[in-house]
């Protein structure tokens, strides 16, 4: 055999081998057994860049990643032989076939397992879904983050912000800069916020503001579950609806129900009415427009001149009611048994005539009642306030203080108008005592007494049956005799909140003793009781009982 014959056999076998050797070389980083590197599963054709360095690769057409349980797909991409590439065009990254991520431009490191998805960025999983232009994931974590403004759909929620980061493990997004949820029933503004896609609670941190149909809610920490529609608001929280507003330290509402609490530092105005009530515990009843405040509970209310202050152990506001949105809320309490009941949800589900809409704004006090106006204090158990016609009414040992005046009975009502009394009705055991000295009071007693007021000042009151009156005669503001007289109906004048003269409808058993002859033991009627001791001189003392 020639040495060109023995050359021939070796050629055809070193050829072989040496382009073996250089593909084994020229995909080492693809080929490796271990699950750490990058390989490529298919390419239309692949080509050696020596203008890159690095050993880098051009694949192109229909390029398929692998590396662990993740796949990426492409039109084409450079392949590193530092385990990294750049892919482009119809990008698609697959993980666990439960999370995929589409983009047009994508940079991804195999040893951190970190990728770079850019322009036109979609994620999907499951009935979650994000669209942005640049997102950065880690697939060893299933963590991503964006910097650039995202919006994020899931069922029933749209969620935007210029930040957020998404785990993915845990189902759990955290949003910063101008985040928005949008709901059918609501819209959450919030300047940072974390969504759990899987139990459908978001939690809130900063300024936040949740507006519905049926009000505005704001607090800067909390978490509202969107599936049970329930939640919790602190930090300068509040709830506003169309007629109140009630700010606490804590704020907890169900929406389903419609009932929203507030605990501590609690505040509810009530902006129709001018009227404002404080406490350290709140409910509000929103589709009955009831709101129950307890715990140093006070009601102020301001007039043009002046201003009421309440205090009971429980305070009580009945506001505007809708009879339609009442309605709405016995449908939906009675959702689960319709259901089960075919046919009979339209007849249950009519809505009352919208003319039915109003009734009375009302506000109860009960239990250790005292109020405190310039003009006017009172005491009582229980006090029932009517603003639709400014009807003030008290029960349970009500005392009344107008200037000199003290007046008790079984129940007392009070119009008020918006600068000034206006009437009073006493009703059962009626009783007016003013102080003359220390010694002797102005009294007049009566089944019933009907007061009237000019600019708060009591200028008449009308006794009717049983009256008996005690009052002092004096000449130059000096005591001189005393009138004792009974007459079933009369007229009592008062002028600089004094007696000036009574006038006798009925024929009057009357006497006037003079001072000297009349013990002053006698000169009390019965049931006789000078409260002095009890009447509120300041809202401070509206707390002593």
């Amino acid at each position: 055999m020639n040495q060109t014959e023995n050359k021939k056999p070796i050629y055809n076998k070193v050829i072989p081998y040496l382009f073996s050797v250089f593909c084994f070389l020229l995909f080492t980083p693809l080929l490796s057994y271990s699950q750490k590197k990058v390989k490529v599963v298919h390419a239309g054709s692949l080509k050696f860049d020596k203008n890159l360095g690095n050993g880098a690769q051009r694949l192109i057409g229909d390029v398929e990643f692998q590396q662990e349980n993740t796949f990426m797909f492409c039109d084409s991409a450079y392949l590193y032989e530092n385990n990294s590439l750049d892919a482009f065009g119809h990008i698609h990254v697959n993980q666990n076939d439960s999370i995929h991520m589409y983009g047009d431009l994508l940079k991804y490191d195999g040893n951190t397992k970190h990728a770079l998805i850019s322009q036109n960025v979609i994620v999907d999983k499951g009935d979650m879904h994000l669209s942005t232009d640049v997102l950065n994931y880690d697939m060893g974590t299933s963590m991503g983050y964006y910097t650039t403004p995202a919006k994020i759909t899931n069922k029933d929620n749209v969620l935007t912000s210029e930040q957020g980061y998404y785990f993915a493990k845990t189902n759990e997004l955290n949003f910063k800069k101008n985040v928005v949820l949008t709901n059918p029933e609501f819209v959450i503004n919030s300047d940072t916020m974390r969504y759990n896609t899987t139990t459908k609670i978001t939690y809130f941190h900063g300024p936040t503001t949740i507006k519905s149909k049926e009000n505005s809610i704001y607090c800067e920490d909390g978490w509202y579950d969107t599936k049970k529609d329930l939640s919790r608001f602190s930090k300068h929280s509040y709830i506003l609806t169309k007629e109140q507003k009630m700010f606490g330290d804590s704020l907890y509402y169900d929406r389903n129900k419609g009932i929203g609490r507030a605990v501590k530092n609690v505040n509810v105005i009530d902006t129709a009415n001018h009227i404002d009530i404080k406490g350290d515990l709140a409910l509000h009843y929103e589709f009955t427009n009831v709101s129950i405040v307890t715990g140093h509970a006070l009601l102020t209310q301001k007039y043009e001149k002046d201003t009421l202050f309440v205090h009971a152990d429980t305070l009580k506001a009945i506001g505007e009611q809708d009879s339609v949105r009442n309605q709405k809320t016995k449908i939906k309490n009675q959702k689960t048994e319709e259901k089960s009941k075919e046919g009979q949800s339209n007849n249950k589900s009519t809505p009352r005539n919208d003319k039915q809409k109003k009734a009375s704004n009302q506000l109860f006090a009960y239990h250790k009642v005292k109020f405190f106006k310039k003009d006017l204090q009172g005491k009582c158990d229980s006090m029932f306030y009517n603003l639709t016609d400014s009807t003030m009414r008290l029960f349970g040992t009500p005392t009344l203080w107008s200037e000199e005046n003290q007046l008790t009975a079984d129940s007392i009502n009070l119009v008020i108008g918006e600068k000034s009394i206006k009437s009073m009705n006493m009703k059962g055991n009626s009783f007016l005592v003013s102080q003359e000295d220390s010694l002797r009071f102005n009294q007049i007693r009566g089944k019933q007494m009907k007061g009237y007021f000019k600019d708060n000042d009591l200028y008449l009151v009308h006794v009717e049956g049983n009256g008996q009156t005690i009052y002092y005669v004096k000449d130059k503001k000096i005591l001189k005799a005393v009138n004792r007289a009974d007459c079933s109906d009369l007229n009592i004048y008062l002028k600089n909140n004094a007696i000036d003269h009574i006038t006798f409808i009925t024929k009057p058993d009357a006497t006037i003793y003079p001072l000297e002859q009349i013990d002053i033991k006698e000169l009390k009627l019965k049931d006789f009781s000078w409260r002095i001791k009890e009447r509120p001189l300041s809202i401070k003392d509206i707390f002593k009982w």
